[in-house]
């Protein structure tokens, strides 16, 4: 390690322990936070407590929680363990929700900070294809997509982030056009840097804060959207999600509701958990608040 990298280390440490004490002092971030670990450990431990395939029968159809000691949260109407299904269903879930905002993010970097650095035309020419795909309601957008691909369960990611991308372009697009006027730009241009290095190794870093923010955004809507799918029939029967056993248990609604209710509450706070976060790190990251 050289002496350069030395001299960067602490301050590298220092930024990090900053970020983390302005995350800390938001209770409901940190709420979000161990809600967000919950939802891990979930995922990770599904083949530990719920082994084997979470949509086979365990037992009698519709029996309710704390019934069947195999089934401590019930089973639906075809005798499936909803517990193994909340468990698995973790895992789709936020599959779902990382892949899918990577997509997403990835695009919508890609073109805003092509339009927003070199503007002009190009720029003309990119806003109106993002403007094209703001005219179509995202969800509207994905159900055509959806019932044109087939409803796979990598069909449905990848048409999720392609309806994602619109507003991190924009974000991205009004940060280069703020960054791309600024001194240490000049300086990179006249050194003769070439253009792919300054937009995405001087701009770029400096433009990705209020992106990562609305990343948690990303992915909160990406699960909603792969529940809303699912619960019109448009899920991948071939995964146990939590969108899935909602659409599933709403046939038996009003005399069985915990078939829908219990993975709502999953989805529910999970959501929650990924808008909590979002704003902690919106504080952690805004420049103006107190270290």
């Amino acid at each position: 390690m050289s002496l350069t990298d030395t001299n960067q280390l602490p301050a590298q440490v220092s930024r990090a322990t900053v970020i983390w004490r302005r995350f800390s002092r938001n209770r409901a971030a940190v709420l979000g936070l161990i809600l967000f670990i919950a939802v891990v450990v979930m995922a990770i431990l599904a083949g530990v407590i719920a082994p084997g395939d979470p949509l086979r029968r365990v037992g009698d159809p519709l029996t309710w929680p704390m019934v069947d000691p195999n089934a401590p949260l019930g089973t639906d109407q075809l005798g499936r363990d909803i517990l193994a299904g909340i468990m698995h269903g973790a895992r789709i879930s936020l599959m779902i929700g990382v892949v899918a905002t990577l997509i997403s993010i990835t695009i919508g970097v890609l073109i805003g900070a092509v339009a927003g650095y070199f503007g002009g035309w190009i720029d003309d020419i990119l806003m109106r294809v993002t403007e094209a795909f703001q005219t179509i309601p995202n969800f509207v957008l994905l159900l055509a997509l959806v019932a044109i691909f087939g409803s796979t369960i990598e069909n449905i990611v990848i048409a999720i982030g392609v309806v994602s991308w619109t507003a991190p372009a924009r974000m991205v697009r009004a940060e280069f056009l703020t960054l791309r006027q600024r001194e240490f730009v000049d300086a990179a241009r006249n050194l003769g840097v070439g253009t792919g290095s300054i937009i995405f190794r001087e701009i770029l870093p400096n433009a990705l804060p209020p992106v990562v923010v609305f990343a948690s955004v990303v992915m909160a809507t990406s699960i909603l959207m792969e529940s809303a799918l699912a619960f019109l029939g448009l899920g991948d029967p071939n995964y146990a999600s939590w969108g899935n056993m909602i659409g599933q248990g709403r046939a038996v609604l009003r005399t069985d509701w915990y078939c829908s209710v219990i993975p709502g509450v999953a989805i529910l706070l999970t959501v929650l958990s990924f808008s909590l976060m979002g704003e902690g790190l919106n504080d952690a990251l805004n420049p103006r608040q107190k270290k």
